[in-house]
């Protein structure tokens, strides 16, 4: 079984046409099963109203699917974020008889330049997604990380942990490090798409049984882990790389949401040189891998609230 995971972004409501409704919060996610193969759709069913769906998505996607209906300040900021968490792997979908040159301007020079001009067909659509699944690695590893974007309690199972496998394997019976915190959960079971699993390899989706965690211990966007090079930090200090777009100056004590993989994390500008080499202390700590980039968002930005990224050192 092989799974690729996409975000819709753009159009509310658009992956109904592509898949069976399943998860539910500001996120809302869509499966779909053909064969042995599975698509894993996020949309961003909180965005504009909230910033930190359209981060998830971003940040979730393998391959993505921007859906323009109208060129205004969504279209822009759904741009902008794509761009920075470095989504090169996507396709544009023209609605509403825009044009490819009335978006030209605005995705050239962006990571979206990359991507494919599509036809509004959801049936070509859902084809060509099939197609892109990706091989399963042939070799399992000894360490794997999960993102997890939802998590319940279940009446005789206990904590669950539905998640998107970042890196490596996770097998059954596993203990992962829940990042950040101290515990450390037992894999229990694993599910791809309700069918039981012994391991799981980068790309799938999966519903995870834990035991020795309960629902108290958990965040959203908890990394669970066996993997040693994951570091989690409540200060980042490195050069801000602002988009375009962005005009105002920054100024420290500026407060800040630090966007990385399933996190949206507050944050505060607290040291400022040159303009834009910035220390950046966050509310809560940041789990990441050495080398990763972050969003930098300014919640308070009117129409533009994506500033840029900084690396994760």
């Amino acid at each position: 079984m092989a799974n690729l995971n996409v975000a819709v972004i753009g159009s509310p409501g658009y992956s109904r046409e592509l898949g069976k409704k399943g998860t539910e919060s500001d996120v809302t996610i869509y499966n779909m099963k053909k064969g042995e193969d599975t698509l894993t759709i996020m949309e961003p069913s909180r965005y504009p109203e909230k910033l930190a769906p359209l981060s998830y998505s971003a940040f979730f996607a393998d391959y993505t699917i921007l859906a323009v209906e109208k060129i205004d300040a969504s279209f822009g900021e759904s741009l902008l974020m794509l761009d920075a968490v470095g989504s090169d792997r996507g396709a544009v979908i023209l609605r509403n008889y825009i044009t490819e040159e009335q978006i030209e301007r605005y995705i050239k020079e962006t990571k979206l330049s990359d991507y494919e001009i599509i036809e509004d067909d959801v049936i070509q659509l859902r084809e060509k997604l099939w197609k892109m699944i990706p091989e399963k690695p042939q070799e399992e590893t000894s360490h794997g990380t999960v993102i997890v974007d939802h998590y319940f309690k279940v009446k005789g199972i206990g904590t669950v942990a539905l998640g998107v496998v970042e890196s490596g394997t996770i097998k059954k019976h596993d203990n992962l490090k829940a990042h950040p915190g101290e515990a450390t959960a037992q894999i229990r079971s694993i599910q791809k798409h309700d069918t039981d699993f012994n391991t799981a390899t980068i790309h799938d989706r999966v519903g995870l049984a834990l035991k020795n965690i309960e629902t108290e211990e958990m965040t959203k966007g908890v990394v669970l882990t066996n993997d040693p090079t994951i570091q989690t930090t409540k200060e980042i200090k490195g050069t801000i790389q602002l988009n375009k777009f962005w005009l105002n100056p920054l100024k420290e004590g500026m407060p800040t949401h630090i966007g990385h993989w399933m996190q949206f994390n507050a944050a505060r500008i607290t040291k400022l040189e040159n303009e834009t080499e910035a220390t950046i202390t966050l509310d809560k700590p940041i789990t990441y891998r050495s080398g990763n980039k972050a969003a930098v968002t300014y919640l308070d930005g009117g129409n533009l609230r994506v500033i840029g990224t900084i690396k994760l050192n």
